[in-house]
Protein backbone atom coordinates (compact mmCIF):
# COMPACT_ATOMS: atom_id res chain seq x y z
CA UNK A 1 0.00 0.00 0.00
CA UNK A 2 2.81 2.40 0.91
CA UNK A 3 4.65 1.52 -2.30
CA UNK A 4 1.52 2.19 -4.34
CA UNK A 5 1.06 5.58 -2.65
CA UNK A 6 4.71 6.56 -3.24
CA UNK A 7 4.40 5.59 -6.91
CA UNK A 8 1.25 7.68 -7.22
CA UNK A 9 2.96 10.66 -5.55
CA UNK A 10 5.95 10.32 -7.89
CA UNK A 11 3.84 10.42 -11.06
CA UNK A 12 1.67 13.19 -9.67
CA UNK A 13 4.67 15.39 -8.84
CA UNK A 14 6.12 14.63 -12.28
CA UNK A 15 2.98 15.47 -14.25
CA UNK A 16 0.41 17.51 -12.34
CA UNK A 17 2.14 19.41 -9.55
CA UNK A 18 2.11 23.20 -9.30
CA UNK A 19 5.86 23.27 -9.95
CA UNK A 20 5.46 21.34 -13.22
CA UNK A 21 2.60 23.64 -14.27
CA UNK A 22 4.80 26.71 -13.79
CA UNK A 23 7.69 25.14 -15.69
CA UNK A 24 5.36 24.13 -18.52
CA UNK A 25 4.09 27.69 -18.78
CA UNK A 26 7.60 29.09 -19.18
CA UNK A 27 8.52 26.44 -21.77
CA UNK A 28 5.36 26.98 -23.83
CA UNK A 29 5.68 30.78 -23.85
CA UNK A 30 9.33 30.53 -24.91
CA UNK A 31 8.46 28.02 -27.63
CA UNK A 32 5.57 30.23 -28.81
CA UNK A 33 7.88 33.23 -29.25
CA UNK A 34 10.48 31.17 -31.13
CA UNK A 35 7.87 29.49 -33.35
CA UNK A 36 6.35 32.86 -34.24
CA UNK A 37 9.73 34.17 -35.38
CA UNK A 38 10.48 31.00 -37.36
CA UNK A 39 7.06 31.00 -39.03
CA UNK A 40 7.38 34.68 -39.90
CA UNK A 41 10.81 34.03 -41.40
CA UNK A 42 9.41 31.19 -43.54
CA UNK A 43 6.62 33.47 -44.80
CA UNK A 44 9.15 36.15 -45.79
CA UNK A 45 11.42 33.64 -47.54
CA UNK A 46 8.46 32.13 -49.38
CA UNK A 47 7.20 35.54 -50.53
CA UNK A 48 10.71 36.44 -51.75
CA UNK A 49 10.78 33.14 -53.71
CA UNK A 50 13.91 32.07 -51.85
CA UNK A 51 12.22 28.83 -50.79
CA UNK A 52 9.29 26.86 -52.20
CA UNK A 53 6.57 25.43 -49.97
CA UNK A 54 3.54 23.35 -50.91
CA UNK A 55 1.31 25.70 -48.96
CA UNK A 56 -2.02 23.85 -49.21
CA UNK A 57 -3.04 25.20 -45.79
CA UNK A 58 -2.46 28.85 -46.71
CA UNK A 59 -0.34 29.45 -43.60
CA UNK A 60 2.70 30.77 -45.46
CA UNK A 61 1.13 33.30 -47.81
CA UNK A 62 0.73 36.23 -45.43
CA UNK A 63 2.77 37.45 -42.39
CA UNK A 64 -0.45 37.72 -40.35
CA UNK A 65 -0.87 33.94 -40.63
CA UNK A 66 2.34 33.55 -38.58
CA UNK A 67 0.30 34.35 -35.47
CA UNK A 68 -1.41 30.99 -35.99
CA UNK A 69 1.64 29.01 -34.83
CA UNK A 70 2.18 30.54 -31.35
CA UNK A 71 -1.57 30.29 -30.75
CA UNK A 72 -1.33 26.58 -31.50
CA UNK A 73 1.27 26.21 -28.76
CA UNK A 74 -0.83 28.22 -26.34
CA UNK A 75 -3.65 25.79 -27.10
CA UNK A 76 -1.35 22.91 -26.17
CA UNK A 77 -0.77 24.58 -22.79
CA UNK A 78 -4.54 25.01 -22.37
CA UNK A 79 -4.91 21.28 -22.98
CA UNK A 80 -2.42 20.64 -20.18
CA UNK A 81 -4.30 23.04 -17.88
CA UNK A 82 -7.52 21.18 -18.63
CA UNK A 83 -5.93 17.93 -17.44
CA UNK A 84 -4.33 19.77 -14.50
CA UNK A 85 -7.70 21.05 -13.24
CA UNK A 86 -9.64 17.82 -13.89
CA UNK A 87 -9.01 16.41 -10.35
CA UNK A 88 -9.42 19.81 -8.70
CA UNK A 89 -12.75 21.07 -10.04
CA UNK A 90 -15.24 19.64 -12.53
CA UNK A 91 -16.57 23.06 -13.48
CA UNK A 92 -13.12 24.58 -14.05
CA UNK A 93 -12.25 21.48 -16.10
CA UNK A 94 -15.32 22.14 -18.27
CA UNK A 95 -14.48 25.85 -18.36
CA UNK A 96 -11.08 24.96 -19.81
CA UNK A 97 -12.84 23.06 -22.60
CA UNK A 98 -14.74 26.25 -23.41
CA UNK A 99 -11.52 28.27 -23.31
CA UNK A 100 -9.91 25.82 -25.74
CA UNK A 101 -12.73 25.99 -28.31
CA UNK A 102 -12.74 29.80 -28.02
CA UNK A 103 -8.98 29.92 -28.66
CA UNK A 104 -9.50 27.64 -31.67
CA UNK A 105 -12.02 30.16 -33.04
CA UNK A 106 -9.58 33.03 -32.39
CA UNK A 107 -6.76 31.08 -34.02
CA UNK A 108 -8.99 30.58 -37.05
CA UNK A 109 -9.55 34.35 -37.15
CA UNK A 110 -5.82 34.95 -37.54
CA UNK A 111 -5.67 32.38 -40.35
CA UNK A 112 -8.68 33.90 -42.12
CA UNK A 113 -7.22 37.40 -41.84
CA UNK A 114 -4.70 36.36 -44.48
CA UNK A 115 -7.52 35.41 -46.88
CA UNK A 116 -9.85 38.39 -46.46
CA UNK A 117 -11.15 40.00 -49.62
CA UNK A 118 -12.15 43.61 -49.11
CA UNK A 119 -14.84 43.93 -51.77
CA UNK A 120 -18.39 45.22 -52.00
CA UNK A 121 -19.56 41.58 -51.95
CA UNK A 122 -18.35 40.98 -48.38
CA UNK A 123 -21.37 38.86 -47.44
CA UNK A 124 -21.03 36.71 -50.55
CA UNK A 125 -17.40 35.67 -49.99
CA UNK A 126 -16.87 32.49 -47.97
CA UNK A 127 -13.72 33.60 -46.12
CA UNK A 128 -15.20 37.01 -45.31
CA UNK A 129 -18.42 35.46 -44.01
CA UNK A 130 -16.53 32.98 -41.81
CA UNK A 131 -14.42 35.83 -40.45
CA UNK A 132 -17.60 37.75 -39.56
CA UNK A 133 -19.15 34.71 -37.88
CA UNK A 134 -16.01 34.11 -35.83
CA UNK A 135 -15.73 37.74 -34.75
CA UNK A 136 -19.26 37.69 -33.36
CA UNK A 137 -18.78 34.21 -31.87
CA UNK A 138 -15.60 35.26 -30.06
CA UNK A 139 -17.39 38.10 -28.23
CA UNK A 140 -20.31 35.81 -27.32
CA UNK A 141 -18.04 32.95 -26.17
CA UNK A 142 -15.85 35.26 -24.08
CA UNK A 143 -18.95 36.65 -22.36
CA UNK A 144 -20.35 33.16 -21.75
CA UNK A 145 -17.08 31.91 -20.25
CA UNK A 146 -17.03 34.94 -17.92
CA UNK A 147 -20.59 34.11 -16.86
CA UNK A 148 -19.70 30.43 -16.42
CA UNK A 149 -16.87 31.23 -14.00
CA UNK A 150 -19.03 33.77 -12.17
CA UNK A 151 -21.64 31.08 -11.62
CA UNK A 152 -18.92 28.75 -10.32
CA UNK A 153 -17.19 31.31 -8.05
CA UNK A 154 -19.43 31.06 -4.95
CA UNK A 155 -19.15 27.27 -4.88
CA UNK A 156 -15.35 27.39 -5.23
CA UNK A 157 -15.06 29.85 -2.34
CA UNK A 158 -17.27 27.69 -0.15
CA UNK A 159 -15.26 24.58 -0.98
CA UNK A 160 -11.96 26.31 -0.13
CA UNK A 161 -13.22 27.00 3.41
CA UNK A 162 -13.91 23.36 4.16
CA UNK A 163 -11.21 21.79 6.33
CA UNK A 164 -12.39 18.23 6.02
CA UNK A 165 -13.41 16.12 3.04
CA UNK A 166 -15.55 13.02 3.29
CA UNK A 167 -13.63 9.81 2.68
CA UNK A 168 -15.74 9.14 -0.43
CA UNK A 169 -14.81 12.48 -1.96
CA UNK A 170 -11.11 11.87 -1.24
CA UNK A 171 -11.34 8.55 -3.10
CA UNK A 172 -13.13 10.21 -6.03
CA UNK A 173 -10.47 12.94 -6.27
CA UNK A 174 -7.74 10.30 -6.20
CA UNK A 175 -9.49 8.45 -9.03
CA UNK A 176 -9.68 11.68 -11.04
CA UNK A 177 -5.96 12.21 -10.43
CA UNK A 178 -5.23 8.77 -11.87
CA UNK A 179 -7.40 9.51 -14.93
CA UNK A 180 -5.71 12.90 -15.40
CA UNK A 181 -2.23 11.34 -15.28
CA UNK A 182 -3.35 8.74 -17.84
CA UNK A 183 -4.63 11.44 -20.18
CA UNK A 184 -1.29 13.24 -20.47
CA UNK A 185 0.51 10.50 -22.48
CA UNK A 186 -2.67 9.88 -24.51
CA UNK A 187 -2.90 13.54 -25.55
CA UNK A 188 0.84 13.66 -26.22
CA UNK A 189 0.59 10.70 -28.61
CA UNK A 190 -2.47 12.23 -30.30
CA UNK A 191 -0.63 15.55 -30.73
CA UNK A 192 2.43 13.90 -32.31
CA UNK A 193 0.23 11.80 -34.60
CA UNK A 194 -1.91 14.78 -35.66
CA UNK A 195 1.09 17.03 -36.30
CA UNK A 196 2.97 14.35 -38.26
CA UNK A 197 -0.09 13.57 -40.37
CA UNK A 198 -0.74 17.25 -41.11
CA UNK A 199 2.90 17.98 -42.06
CA UNK A 200 3.01 14.96 -44.36
CA UNK A 201 -0.32 15.78 -45.96
CA UNK A 202 0.42 19.49 -46.36
CA UNK A 203 3.97 19.39 -47.67
CA UNK A 204 4.76 15.90 -48.94
CA UNK A 205 1.49 14.56 -50.31
CA UNK A 206 -1.20 15.51 -52.80
CA UNK A 207 -4.76 14.60 -53.61
CA UNK A 208 -7.05 12.79 -51.20
CA UNK A 209 -4.82 13.09 -48.13
CA UNK A 210 -4.62 16.88 -48.51
CA UNK A 211 -8.36 17.28 -48.93
CA UNK A 212 -9.08 14.99 -45.99
CA UNK A 213 -7.10 17.16 -43.57
CA UNK A 214 -7.57 20.53 -45.24
CA UNK A 215 -9.12 21.98 -42.07
CA UNK A 216 -6.00 22.56 -40.03
CA UNK A 217 -8.14 23.73 -37.09
CA UNK A 218 -9.42 20.17 -36.67
CA UNK A 219 -5.93 18.65 -36.45
CA UNK A 220 -5.60 16.93 -33.04
CA UNK A 221 -8.69 18.61 -31.58
CA UNK A 222 -11.20 16.36 -33.33
CA UNK A 223 -9.65 13.31 -31.63
CA UNK A 224 -9.00 15.36 -28.47
CA UNK A 225 -12.69 16.07 -27.88
CA UNK A 226 -13.54 12.44 -28.64
CA UNK A 227 -11.24 11.41 -25.78
CA UNK A 228 -12.80 14.10 -23.56
CA UNK A 229 -16.29 12.72 -24.20
CA UNK A 230 -15.16 9.22 -23.23
CA UNK A 231 -13.40 10.63 -20.16
CA UNK A 232 -16.47 12.61 -19.10
CA UNK A 233 -18.68 9.53 -19.43
CA UNK A 234 -16.20 7.51 -17.37
CA UNK A 235 -16.15 10.20 -14.66
CA UNK A 236 -19.95 10.28 -14.65
CA UNK A 237 -20.13 6.52 -14.14
CA UNK A 238 -17.49 6.60 -11.39
CA UNK A 239 -19.31 9.46 -9.66
CA UNK A 240 -22.31 7.15 -9.12
CA UNK A 241 -20.14 5.27 -6.61
CA UNK A 242 -19.85 8.38 -4.45
CA UNK A 243 -23.05 10.37 -4.97
CA UNK A 244 -26.59 9.81 -6.22
CA UNK A 245 -27.67 13.46 -5.98
CA UNK A 246 -29.95 14.27 -8.90
CA UNK A 247 -28.50 17.77 -9.42
CA UNK A 248 -24.93 16.47 -9.74
CA UNK A 249 -25.93 13.70 -12.15
CA UNK A 250 -27.84 16.11 -14.41
CA UNK A 251 -25.05 18.70 -14.26
CA UNK A 252 -22.37 16.21 -15.25
CA UNK A 253 -24.61 14.70 -17.94
CA UNK A 254 -25.29 18.17 -19.32
CA UNK A 255 -21.57 18.90 -19.48
CA UNK A 256 -21.10 15.71 -21.53
CA UNK A 257 -23.76 16.88 -23.99
CA UNK A 258 -21.99 20.25 -24.22
CA UNK A 259 -18.69 18.51 -25.04
CA UNK A 260 -20.42 16.34 -27.67
CA UNK A 261 -21.80 19.47 -29.38
CA UNK A 262 -18.29 20.95 -29.49
CA UNK A 263 -16.98 17.70 -30.97
CA UNK A 264 -19.76 17.76 -33.61
CA UNK A 265 -18.69 21.26 -34.68
CA UNK A 266 -15.44 19.87 -36.13
CA UNK A 267 -17.45 17.96 -38.72
CA UNK A 268 -19.19 21.10 -39.98
CA UNK A 269 -18.21 24.31 -41.74
CA UNK A 270 -19.35 27.90 -41.99
CA UNK A 271 -22.24 29.24 -39.97
CA UNK A 272 -23.31 25.80 -38.68
CA UNK A 273 -19.85 25.28 -37.16
CA UNK A 274 -20.05 28.60 -35.31
CA UNK A 275 -23.63 27.99 -34.14
CA UNK A 276 -22.77 24.55 -32.73
CA UNK A 277 -19.85 25.97 -30.73
CA UNK A 278 -21.89 28.85 -29.30
CA UNK A 279 -24.89 26.61 -28.52
CA UNK A 280 -22.57 24.11 -26.75
CA UNK A 281 -21.26 26.78 -24.39
CA UNK A 282 -24.71 28.34 -23.86
CA UNK A 283 -26.02 24.89 -22.92
CA UNK A 284 -23.17 24.40 -20.42
CA UNK A 285 -23.79 27.81 -18.80
CA UNK A 286 -27.54 27.13 -18.53
CA UNK A 287 -26.91 23.70 -16.98
CA UNK A 288 -24.58 25.22 -14.35
CA UNK A 289 -27.06 28.03 -13.60
CA UNK A 290 -29.97 25.62 -13.10
CA UNK A 291 -27.74 23.29 -11.04
CA UNK A 292 -26.82 26.17 -8.71
CA UNK A 293 -30.48 27.11 -8.25
CA UNK A 294 -31.33 23.47 -7.56
CA UNK A 295 -28.56 23.29 -4.94
CA UNK A 296 -29.95 26.39 -3.20
CA UNK A 297 -33.40 24.77 -3.13
CA UNK A 298 -31.99 21.58 -1.63
CA UNK A 299 -30.08 23.66 0.93
CA UNK A 300 -33.30 25.27 2.08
Amino acid sequence: MAKSKSLFDFFYSSLLSEKIREKSEVIIISAAIISFIVHLLLVVLANLKLIQLNDHSGLFSNPVAAIYTPFSLILIYEVYLLVYYLPKSTTIYIGKQYEIITLIVIRRLFKDLANLEFTADWFKTTHDLQFTYDLIATVILFSLIYLFYRLNAPKEKAASKENHLAQEIVKFIRMKNIIAMSLIPVFFILAIYGLTRWIHGSFFSIGQMVSSIKDVNAVFFNEFFTVLILTDVLLLLISFLYTDRFSKVIRNSGFIISTILIKMSFGTEGLLNTILVVVAVIFGVMILFIHNQFEKTEGN
